[in-house]
């Protein structure tokens, strides 16, 4: 358990002397070009229905079966037709489709067996939020506590090309936090001893009331939601632990099969809560929010699913029951993106204008654009908020265009205006652009 003194200096806050509270958003440093700017991936994986999915070409979100959750942020939503994963080489295409998702950069050659496929390792590349992360650690007035913040739900226990999507480097996968209280315990280092768990902030009484008073108004509210989410997240996590309901249980060994608690929506609306709070006291820009796993057999049975997600994508487009349940399972993901959203724009920025969401940009990917034919063309993009999201609507942006470029457009968002990405001959033609 984190002492009360540590607590305290985390937070800012040094004994005898309570100046500023340096998580927060007002006290961090400089911005570049003076706006602050964030970046979160949202993974889901096994395809889309792309009957149900793609919009109308006017952009309206509500002829969208899939996207509709997303009508009422329409004036801050692009949705992308045309995109591929061009990147060749060795394993399957679940394979080459999460783990050069962000890479844009071949699997090395390996001995992990996908599919009729040939065999592969991992990715030979950064992926693309690390190439950011590692722009902005590097300089003073943007750098971060974390950098990034790799966050899970419901990623099953174990390690290869079909579960990892961030790459620190040439094979260098990084793993996903799939636990609220590792997450928790990461942020504010509060929940190392379950049995035990005890509220820090309790403790702190008249420490946080001497800090408030020395804050404006935006930053004491700021703080108080801080306080509040914390007190919420030790509560709900403590009530939960003593049912034993967040216990994951252990994956099977037959890596087609993939079991899911039903309290899964639950720990995603925690660990999404975590990620906003984590953004709001400015202690990460870059975040990844990775729903199951590629070739996942989630079971979703809070949406009255039993099937596997993955078998379910395999069902041929005449299996109309195995068609509603894939539509249903893909509104259920954008109902998570939409809580993102709305968590975002409930929560002001202080120190420049506008909420959260008008500075962050969030981009939902899929490793596949159908799961029945495995296609890595066409991948269902979406964009909510932020810098990207300043030409919203419906964009056909033509055939087959190399994801590379794309992944080049999110980087130049964030100020870092690269050249080149992963296998060079998909990023030649530079940045994405629509209009």
């Amino acid at each position: 358990m984190t002492s009360r003194r540590q607590f305290l200096r985390d937070l800012g806050i040094t004994a005898g002397a309570l100046p500023f509270v340096s998580g927060l958003p007002s006290f961090a440093a400089t911005h570049v070009g003076g706006v602050k700017r964030r970046l979160i991936f949202m993974f889901s994986p096994n395809g889309t229905v792309p009957a149900k999915f793609w919009p109308s070409k006017d952009g309206n979100l509500a002829n969208s079966s899939i996207l509709a959750p997303l009508a009422p942020f329409q004036k801050q939503v692009t949705v992308l037709k045309g995109i591929s994963n061009r990147v060749g080489g060795d394993g399957d295409r679940h394979m080459r489709g999460m783990s050069c998702l962000l890479t844009g950069a071949r699997l090395h050659p390996g001995n992990i067996q996908g599919g009729s496929d040939s065999p592969a390792g991992w990715a030979s590349g950064i992926s693309i939020d690390q190439e950011i992360k590692n722009f902005l650690q590097n300089n003073k007035e943007t750098r971060t506590r974390f950098g990034s913040l790799e966050i899970g739900v419901a990623v099953p226990d174990r390690a290869d090309p079909w579960t990892r999507m961030c790459y620190a480097g040439s094979n260098q996968p990084l793993a996903p936090l799939d636990d609220p209280y590792q997450m928790l315990d990461k942020l504010y280092g509060q929940s190392k001893d379950r049995d035990t768990y005890a509220s820090v902030l309790d403790s702190l009484g008249s420490d946080l009331k001497q800090v408030s008073q020395k804050l404006s108004a935006e930053d004491r509210a700021l703080l108080e939601q801080h306080m509040t989410l914390v007190h919420e997240m030790e509560r709900e996590m403590a009530d939960a632990a003593q049912s034993g309901d967040l216990a994951h249980p252990e994956p099977e060994l037959d890596p087609n099969i993939e079991l899911v608690n039903d309290n899964t929506p639950q720990l995603a609306r925690m660990q999404m809560d975590l990620l906003v709070n984590a953004m709001a006291n400015d202690m990460t820009r870059i975040g990844s929010l990775q729903f199951m796993r590629s070739v996942g057999q989630a079971r979703m049975k809070w949406l009255d699913i039993n099937e596997g997600h993955h078998s379910l994508s395999h069902e041929p487009d005449k299996n109309q029951g195995a068609q509603e349940k894939l539509e249903k399972i893909n509104i259920w993901f954008a109902q998570q993106l939409a809580y993102l959203a709305t968590k975002l724009k409930e929560t002001p920025e202080t120190g420049q204008a506008g909420n959260m969401l008008d500075h962050t940009t969030i981009v939902w990917v899929n490793e596949l654009g159908k799961g029945n034919t495995h296609t890595l063309d066409d991948l269902p993009i979406v964009l909510v908020g932020g810098e990207a999201t300043n030409q919203p609507g419906f964009h056909d942006v033509g055939q087959k265009v190399p994801h590379n470029r794309l992944l080049m457009t999110l980087a130049h968002s964030m100020g870092h205006r690269i050249q080149s990405f992963g296998e060079e001959k998909w990023s030649h033609e530079g940045p994405l652009k629509w209009s």
